[in-house]
């Protein structure tokens, strides 16, 4: 009796101190253009791969990464995103960036990337009196993004009122003024 519940201890320990490992599996390939026509493509983490014979050193850059974005809107920030949509040499290498321009006194609302981490690199972020710019890296090649007040007060269908009056424990005319804006 007691060899069945060593057994059974025994078993129990092997499987839980077996190692797991989660990840990204590698890319197939050292790169895969990305393309909009499937005829004569072959499909790759998201999207379809130019015959890597046709790829050229265009399919590898950006231009205007170095020119500021318009910063006049009620943020006062702009960011230029450059990911696997506009850059299709990025497909499969698992990263993208983005610059961000700051006027004075504007601001990146909070946000989060549902597909990505994101570091940031800030020059010149003295945004009280003059423009700033930064750049964020992301560990994906298409990270996305979501403002946190859009998805709360502008979401479509709307969340109830009553819910964000008790969530954030404001008047609740306060809430239906903030859906308005959206």
């Amino acid at each position: 009796m007691k060899s069945k519940y060593l057994i059974v201890i025994m078993a129990l320990l092997a499987l839980a101190c077996s190692l797991a490992s989660a990840y990204d599996p590698s890319p197939l390939q050292d790169f895969c253009v990305a393309v909009k026509d499937p005829a004569s493509a072959l499909f790759v983490n998201g999207k379809f791969c130019k015959d890597p014979k046709l790829a050229s050193a265009n399919d590898f850059f950006f231009s205007g990464l170095n020119i500021p974005s318009d910063t006049s809107n009620l943020l006062g920030s702009n960011s230029t995103a450059v990911n696997v949509d506009n850059l299709a040499g990025l497909n499969t290498l698992g990263v993208s960036l983005s610059r961000v321009d700051y006027a004075p006194y504007g601001l990146n609302p909070p946000h989060t990337h549902p597909r990505g981490s994101e570091g940031l690199i800030h020059f010149q972020l003295n945004v009280g009196k003059t423009k700033a710019v930064a750049l964020a890296g992301f560990n994906s090649q298409n990270a996305g993004v979501i403002t946190i007040a859009n998805a709360v007060f502008g979401s479509d269908p709307k969340i109830n009122p009553d819910v964000l009056t008790k969530a954030f424990q404001v008047d609740k005319k306060l809430v239906e003024y903030l859906q308005k804006q959206f």
